[in-house]
């Protein structure tokens, strides 16, 4: 079974079917998931289902998780069930009568899976259970999770109870507790249970780069490699008989692409039934959930090689075919058309999902599921067993598309060699024949258009040297590359490696160096490779001065109170609308969702959206976000300017034992965090401009943020028309939105500046001006005219009054003089009324007494 975790794909392997094809004697459990975790075959987690745990001393660390049950090997035996008879005193209850290899003995139970042979006298054939006897340590089958309890003497309805049968449950194997376990006709009656069925189960993480090895037999095979032991291949051998599959099935590939082969063989005279314990077992240890001899044949393959495969009916496509020869084909499905898959329910298909079909229609979604129409029932007799090759990036979406995370899209998604294809059938096959009593019809339909190449790569000592470090001898590297069944040829100091037929992961040239170098390593053992310094020199460290300047930027922006946002670049047309009016957008081929099918082209639509979010959540939010917008090219791809987006609303002050009301955040608030944040820029000639040219904005209440005549970006409280496309509450929102290059662009280089020699002169001044005149451009003007001995200009307040005269303000500046020397009152005075008879002349101003 595959379960989806942190790291990877988690594939559950029983250390007893590893053993059918590889020798682990001398090797304890924990021995060997080290050396697969140590390969990159992580395991998360042991199971134990009969056989004896790890002891540890105290202070001993536990190198892997742990859990399961180990069986008492005196108390825990294969018994017998001879009689089964009724209890005295409860109809649903019953008396055994068994023999445990040393004694008689009578057991109660209220099994229901043997209940029917109640009171039919002796069996004919005795039946082979798991008997625990009094002691034993169990888990309790009729509790909530897994509760261990020890089995103990007692009386039930007047009879005598000190031993059980036991289910599936009570052991640890699985959580089924409806029925005791039925053990095969050849269990030897009186052997301990952990000698017969024993068995630890390894959770392995596989990550997509090792999903060669989502198998019993690619753990094997990296076993072999990893200990140097032989690795004993699955040895299929069957007979057939009738005419062959050939002369009845053909196949057609429609876009190889998609469908680089596909193989199907045949069966007849099946007789469907439940598999064999020891198979029901396996496949329960490994997460799959027994069905019948059929299917679990076809999965038993499955996991085993690595190939899925897929029974079909073959009198259901007789019956759709007529006297004509059955033809399967492989195709794209057209836009709304329907299958009922396995699991009972109407898929809607699009032309991304691909179909096996017939010449009546539908019968599967490729590497995905089956359909109903054609599935393996009780009735079947005949069975076509298919095994294909699919592109692995359209199984994914297809998976991902219907929601279908399967064992079999589990492996396809991730790219299955399809040379496994043919070797997947004949094993299925041979299950099928040995399992269900068929006949296998002789030969095998393969259609095969589109054949991987398995790429040869050139390998050196110099190269091992340079890039691990160690010292190999090309015949080592090359012994090292055979255990994981590349083809090597030495020829003086050069490994040519052929990559081995089960393996998409070896790419070419450089590329293709570094992989089987990789498996060079992981053959090699990587805790085996010594700890060295650094050989070569290293790189020169070249900065990345815009990245550098960015992570300036934010820090800024934390400093000033404001929290970064990270939104996907992926929106929809309607989401942007609200505040924008494009109709251009670069348009998503294969959208992961309908609300995200084009790339933004508005940082303020991205960050509105989280404000909108998570306006309930605090009295007062400031976010920014540093990222790009995709503007569209026609024929080319898309421009990418990165932009600055601030928003801000709620209250200016928190909500305190001392604040009896706090008035909301407004435009001088955003405009006092953006003159903190271009100061910390060290952006000088800065001047805010009212604008009425940006829509999304209030007028009257937006400006425009100029640097030396070069507008930066803009700001102000967002339109009332377009906040009530919004769930914003009621509190005005603030916006601004820069461009990133202009601002960088604008940013000086600057040095140190020394620490004045000579003290400043303070002096405030306030003037009377017309209300038409800004007082950016009074300010601006006062710095022109002090020059270097006006070193800061601040506006501290603003007065209107009809003593001043109407159409008339009052701005007062604090102006801070500074020169090279120490400045008397009269050198003050004279930059004073410089200034002021300048403002005279230009604005018509005059000094305030």
């Amino acid at each position: 079974m595959t379960l989806r975790g942190e790291k990877g794909e988690i594939m559950k392997i029983p250390i007893s079917w590893l053993k059918d094809f590889i020798d682990l004697d001398g090797l304890s459990i924990e021995d060997i998931a080290r050396k697969l975790t140590l390969a990159g075959m992580e395991v998360d987690e042991i199971l134990y289902a009969g056989l004896a745990m790890p002891i540890y001393k105290d202070g001993e660390k536990h190198e892997f998780k742990t859990n399961g049950i180990a069986w008492d090997r005196e108390k825990i035996v294969v018994a017998e069930i001879r009689e089964v008879k009724a209890h005295p005193n409860a109809d649903r209850l019953t008396l055994l009568d068994l023999f445990d290899g040393q004694q008689d003995q009578v057991v109660l139970t209220g099994a229901p899976n043997i209940f029917d042979l109640k009171g039919t006298g002796k069996l004919a054939k005795p039946i082979k259970v798991a008997y625990a006897k009094e002691g034993s340590v169990l888990y309790d089958g009729h509790a909530d999770g897994l509760q261990l309890m020890t089995l103990k003497r007692a009386k039930i309805r007047g009879v005598d109870s000190y031993s059980m049968v036991c289910s599936e449950k009570e052991l640890g194997i699985s959580t089924e507790s409806d029925g005791i376990i039925i053990l095969d006709d050849a269990a030897p009656v009186g052997m301990p249970l952990a000698d017969y069925i024993g068995d630890a189960v390894l959770d392995i993480s596989i990550l997509p780069n090792m999903a060669r090895n989502a198998s019993v037999v690619g753990i094997a095979r990296e076993l072999s490699a990893l200990t140097g032991r032989e690795l004993q291949k699955p040895t299929i051998k069957f007979k057939t008989s009738g005419d062959s599959v050939e002369d009845l099935v053909s196949i057609q590939i429609t876009n190889a692409e998609l469908n680089p082969r596909f193989v199907a063989g045949l069966i007849r005279n099946v007789e469907i039934k439940p598999s064999a314990y020891h198979i029901q077992r396996r496949l329960k240890h490994a997460g799959q959930r027994p069905i019948n001899n059929i299917v679990d044949a076809t999965n038993y393959a499955m996991i085993e090689l690595g190939q899925p495969l897929h029974a079909f009916d073959y009198d259901v496509l007789k019956e759709r075919a007529g006297k004509k020869k059955i033809k399967i084909s492989t195709r794209v499905a057209s836009d709304g058309e329907k299958l009922t898959t396995l699991d009972g329910a109407e898929r809607t298909l699009t032309p991304m999902n691909v179909l096996v079909c017939d010449e009546k229609g539908s019968l599967s979604i490729a590497g995905v599921m089956g359909g109903t129409e054609s599935e393996v029932t009780e009735k079947t007799k005949n069975v076509l067993l298919e095994g294909a090759a699919w592109n692995f990036i359209n199984i994914r979406r297809t998976a991902k598309q219907h929601n279908l995370p399967s064992e079999a899209s589990f492996r396809f998604s991730r790219g299955v060699h399809p040379a496994v294809a043919e070797t997947g059938v004949k094993r299925g096959l041979q299950y099928m024949a040995e399992w269900a009593n068929g006949n296998i019809a002789p030969g095998l339909v393969d259609e095969y258009p589109l054949k991987p190449k398995d790429p040869t790569i050139i390998v050196t000592p110099q190269d091992v040297k340079r890039l691990l470090g160690i010292e190999l001898t090309a015949k080592k590297i090359a012994e090292l590359l055979t255990r994981l069944e590349f083809k090597c040829v030495v020829d003086k100091n050069t490994v040519k490696a052929k990559t081995p037929p089960h393996r998409m992961d070896i790419a070419e040239g450089v590329v293709g160096l570094a992989d089987v170098l990789e498996e060079v390593a992981r053959s090699y053992g990587y805790d085996n490779i010594p700890v060295t310094t650094m050989a070569d020199a290293l790189p020169p460290q070249v900065g990345n001065p815009i990245h550098e300047w960015e992570e300036h930027l934010r820090d800024l922006l934390v400093a000033l109170g404001v929290q970064e946002v990270v939104t996907y670049r992926m929106t929809s047309v309607e989401k942007e609308s609200r505040i924008t009016q494009y109709t251009e957008y670069v348009r998503i081929a294969n959208p992961i969702a309908p609300e995200k099918n084009v790339l933004r082209r508005s940082l303020t639509a991205s960050v509105l959206s989280v404000l909108e979010k998570n306006i309930r959540l605090g009295e007062s939010l400031a976010l920014f976000e540093i990222g790009p917008i995709f503007e569209p090219v026609k024929n080319n791809l898309p421009n990418e300017p990165r932009k600055l987006a601030i928003t801000m609303s709620g209250l200016r002050d928190a909500t305190a034992w001392d604040v009896k009301e706090s008035a909301t955040l407004d435009f001088f608030d955003m405009k006092g965090r953006i003159e903190l944040l271009l100061s910390g820029l060290r952006l000088t000639g800065v001047t805010y401009t009212s604008t009425e040219s940006t829509p999304h904005l209030h007028p009257g209440k937006s400006a425009e943020i100029t640097v030396n005549g070069q507008v930066l970006g803009v700001f102000g409280e967002l339109h009332p028309s377009a906040k009530e496309k919004y769930e914003l509450g009621a509190s005005p929102v603030l916006v601004a939105e820069f461009d990133l290059a202009l601002l960088r662009k604008s940013a000086p280089t600057y040095g140190i500046i020394p620490v004045p020699e000579f003290p400043p002169v303070y002096e405030d001044i306030a003037i009377i001006v017309d209300e038409s005149v800004l007082a950016t451009a009074v300010e601006s003007l006062i710095k022109q005219t002090g020059g270097r001995s006006v070193s800061s200009v601040r506006l501290f307040d603003v007065y209107r009054d009809e003593k001043i005269g109407a159409g008339k303000k009052s701005l007062a500046y604090s102006l801070t003089y500074q020169a090279e020397k120490t400045m008397t009152d009269s050198d003050a005075a004279t930059i004073r009324n410089k200034i002021v008879k300048r403002l005279e002349n230009e604005f018509s101003a005059k000094l305030r007494s």
